[in-house]
């Protein structure tokens, strides 16, 4: 039940940060899409706009919904989820497509592990609240890591290895906060780290200390090969650079020659003259680091750091640990993501086709970072009102 009281509890410095964070990507989505269709500039700013419109609504529909009854819902959600991500694997490829990822229906498309992120917050965030009694058990630690690889696996075989890695790092941030058992987590973050270490030596065996892109790989992996030589141009980008490296150098190009004021408002060579491919998408900080510098950068960053700030601090104010714990997933996975989308715009990560969060055009991404904030809003209205 929804009751006007709860209002008063909300953290409205959370909101306004989120709402210039949202005013700042649509003016610098005007400078990065005005010239990708000249006949209408303004296409991709009007568009955006209605997606966040679209976005507020379903945000203030998600927040008047009490988060404590999504625990009747979590297990048909959960399988209807799988059937969604299995499903979309037989959707037939369109021309110039090289993954399943969308359902298409009509002129709208539907990205099911999109969907997935927040289904799998919720039901980790129940699963893990529901046996805080038993937190400490092998089998605790075995049900996370069970339900969290079944949607992991077949997002990765779509392919889409960065999503499948921001379900990933979802749940060791969520196991972590839940009370798993420190130790165990370390050990397992340090048999991640060194599966990650052995790609890379296995790549380094196939392409002579990254002076070539792969052709066959000494012990094959479970990637394809465009995923791959992604991996070795993260290493050395100059060695393709009119090809696979292109993106990354004009990226870094645009970024380091915004200096620290930046070139102006519309006014970088990069993005205005096409030189830097998705620059309204996926590369759109470049734009930012390009035409509004350093000081520009390091405004929209202090924005993101400051927004999930006030997260963690909802999350630390929940009544319940089931609420805390949704709060944590959903900032690990913002987190997961500016991280990432930033990093491969300065060469610091490797190209994962990852959106920044709230700034990349694309109605989907927009819809359900919308909610969940709404979610967040969801438990921050519900707090526990305590007295110091």
């Amino acid at each position: 039940m929804f009751d006007k009281k709860m209002l008063k509890n909300l953290d409205w410095i959370f909101i306004g940060l989120l709402a210039l964070l949202l005013a700042a990507s649509l003016l610098v989505l005007g400078s990065a899409s005005g010239n990708v269709i000249k006949a209408n500039p303004m296409h991709f700013v009007e568009r955006q706009a209605i997606w966040i419109v679209i976005g507020i609504v379903a945000a203030g529909a998600v927040a008047w919904f009490d988060y404590r009854e999504l625990r009747k819902y979590i297990l048909p959600v959960y399988g209807l989820m799988l059937v969604l991500l299995v499903g979309v694997l037989f959707v037939p490829l369109r021309e110039g497509v090289d993954a399943a990822r969308w359902y298409n229906i009509g002129s709208f498309s539907i990205q099911p592990s999109e969907i997935g992120k927040m289904v799998l917050i919720v039901t980790l965030a129940g699963y893990l609240a529901m046996r805080q009694d038993r937190i400490r058990e092998w089998r605790t630690f075995w049900g996370a890591l069970l339900l969290t690889c079944m949607p992991m696996f077949l997002v990765l075989i779509e392919p889409d290895l960065g999503t499948s890695l921001v379900y990933g790092f979802i749940m060791v941030v969520m196991m972590w906060i839940s009370g798993i058992p420190k130790k165990r987590m370390l050990i397992f973050i340090l048999i991640i780290l060194l599966m990650v270490a052995f790609v890379f030596v296995d790549l380094w065996f196939a392409t002579d200390g990254f002076t070539h892109l792969a052709e066959e790989l000494p012990v094959p992996l479970p990637l394809k090969t465009y995923q791959l030589n992604r991996l070795i141009i993260f290493v050395n980008p100059e060695m393709d650079p009119l090809d696979t490296g292109y993106q990354i150098i004009q990226s870094k190009v645009a970024i380091g020659s915004g200096g620290l004021l930046g070139k102006g408002y519309g006014e970088g060579s990069q993005v205005q003259s096409n030189f830097l491919p998705t620059h309204h998408t996926d590369f759109i900080f470049a734009v930012v680091g390009e035409e509004l510098g350093f000081i520009g950068a390091l405004g929209v960053l202090l924005i993101y750091m400051l927004l999930l700030l006030r997260a963690v601090r909802i999350a630390l104010q929940s009544s319940d640990m089931f609420g805390t714990l949704i709060v944590a997933g959903i900032v690990a996975m913002f987190l997961f993501q500016v991280y990432i989308n930033i990093g491969m715009t300065i060469g610091m990560m490797p190209i994962t086709g990852l959106p920044l969060p709230f700034f990349s055009y694309g109605g989907t991404s927009m819809l359900f970072n919308m909610m969940a904030v709404g979610m967040i809003l969801s438990v921050n209205m519900r707090r526990e009102i305590k007295l110091f």
